[in-house]
């Protein structure tokens, strides 16, 4: 099965970057939130994300209006995903909210539709089980901002077909991106590794036992990462953190990912990062 057309159910970040990737391959989209404001800031961020590769040479010029031709909005779901080969979910990384979008996707989208989830830490499996076709939905982690990151882990449920597996293995291909195939456990790989060390960094801080600043220079020099775990859990959201590690801390009952009371606190002060203009750093 070859993948023409799609539906992306969110306009947030991870939405926008995903239509982004998918229409800058010749892939027709549409976008879908229940927020035309939303719709509106994802198109706006788009063409500018465009603009900023056509300027660095990335992408001809030509191809900015050619790949906003290809994304269409809309604030209706069920006409939305009608006519599509695939849709992917990036709403908000909430099992109740993610659970409730496949039950109507399993009504609204034809049978052969394949239905895939952007989610970072949810059980497929337990999202197919919300749909009438458990063998045509899967995982498809994307990482921010989408338009730079080559990853994308591809989650097989339980019940995730071979035919499935293929189609958006080879899409991956087509849009640029590096497959890694991974099975269905709570954070996948990447946020099973990822979010306990930025959970630990957020302790070291809440212990008094560095600065958020001195934190994050340990882990760049001395373990050469790009960023340090407190500044990149600011660019991924804190809350999205505290999501993802609450996943965690239930679903594998083990108290090593219990979120640190820290993080809550922040949380719960509206503190998310770059996003709201605070978290660990303050933003302009």
């Amino acid at each position: 099965m070859s993948v023409r057309s799609t539906a992306v159910i969110g306009a947030g970040t991870m939405g926008n970057g995903i239509a982004h990737v998918l229409a800058l391959h010749g892939i027709r989209v549409q976008l879908i939130d229940i927020d035309a404001e939303a719709l509106d800031r994802a198109v706006t961020t788009i063409r500018t994300n465009l603009n900023r590769q056509a300027r660095k040479g990335a992408i001809p010029v030509s191809a900015v209006d050619e790949t906003i031709d290809r994304i269409h909005t809309s604030t209706a779901l069920e006409e939305g995903v009608k006519e599509v080969d695939l849709v992917i979910e990036a709403a908000s990384e909430d099992v109740a909210i993610k659970s409730s979008l496949f039950r109507r996707l399993s009504t609204a989208a034809p049978r052969q539709v394949i239905l895939a989830s952007n989610t970072s830490s949810i059980s497929i499996t337990k999202l197919a089980a919300a749909t009438d076709r458990p063998d045509r939905v899967i995982g498809m982690h994307f990482f921010n901002p989408v338009p730079v990151m080559a990853l994308v882990e591809i989650v097989r449920g339980l019940e995730t077909s071979d035919e499935t597996f293929q189609t958006v293995h080879e899409l991956a291909l087509k849009v640029e991106k590096t497959p890694v195939e991974v099975n269905d456990y709570p954070g996948f790989v990447s946020n099973r590794v990822l979010m306990p060390m930025i959970n630990e960094a957020i302790f070291c801080v809440m212990e008094g036992v560095a600065t958020p600043e001195n934190v994050d220079s340990v882990m760049k020099l001395g373990m050469n990462h790009p960023m340090g775990p407190l500044r990149l859990a600011d660019l991924i959201g804190l809350d999205v953190c505290l999501s993802i590690m609450e996943v965690l801390h239930r679903e594998l009952g083990d108290d090593k990912y219990r979120p640190s009371p820290l993080l809550r606190k922040m949380v719960a002060a509206g503190r998310l990062g770059r996003k709201s203009g605070q978290g660990f750093y303050e933003y302009g």
